[in-house]
């Protein structure tokens, strides 16, 4: 497997973002769990709770080449963020993005998403989405200040829909949640007169 680069990507002094590993697997689920407990701190404990992505999920994404990890670049090399990302009707989809509560404030969430923006980028795609719990300052307001915006209900593409409903079947739409999106809008499809 070959180290992606995309592109100018900023990330901050003394970490590096780099494709994940087989052997990285099973510490960004001890990430996700980490991450979890801020969410149990403000009463969303069914999140907190919540398993993340198994080894065989995460594994899909590694060998697909969209799962990037950030590591410091000195000492005990081991990856203190992660992102994962799909391809949801034509644009990049942050399906996961999670820092260790120890490296929070570094900008690593910021430097892991603009790498995906990159690679969508990359790939030709027009966006970059996510969906997100609305109130969580980490949530959607962060993603505000990183230039995502919210999409009107009408504005869902068909694969986003499908995510929300299965977000909303999990459980998750106890707390108001949204897609956003950051980047050029999809073309709607085309009609064909007959």
């Amino acid at each position: 497997m070959t180290e992606q680069r995309f592109g100018p990507v900023g990330v901050p002094d003394g970490f590096t973002i780099r494709s994940a590993r087989p052997a990285d697997l099973e510490r960004l689920r001890d990430i996700e769990r980490a991450a979890g407990v801020a969410f149990a701190e403000i009463g969303m404990t069914a999140v907190s709770a919540d398993d993340p992505p198994s080894t065989e999920e995460l594994a899909i994404y590694q060998a697909a080449e969209r799962c990037w990890v950030a590591e410091p670049v000195e000492g005990a090399s081991a990856p203190v963020a992660y992102l994962i990302a799909d391809v949801v009707d034509g644009s990049g989809h942050i399906e996961q993005v999670s820092v260790h509560p120890d490296a929070a404030g570094h900008g690593l969430g910021r430097a892991l998403i603009d790498h995906a923006d990159e690679w969508a980028r990359g790939q030709a795609l027009q966006s970059l989405t996510l969906t997100t719990f609305v109130d969580v300052p980490w949530n959607g307001p962060y993603y505000e200040r990183l230039g995502f915006r919210y999409l009107e209900p009408e504005a869902e593409t068909p694969g986003l829909l499908a995510i929300r409903q299965a977000e909303g079947a999990s459980g998750l739409d106890q707390w108001p949640r949204a897609c956003m999106r950051r980047g050029d809008d999809p073309e709607p499809p085309r009609r064909v007169n007959t």
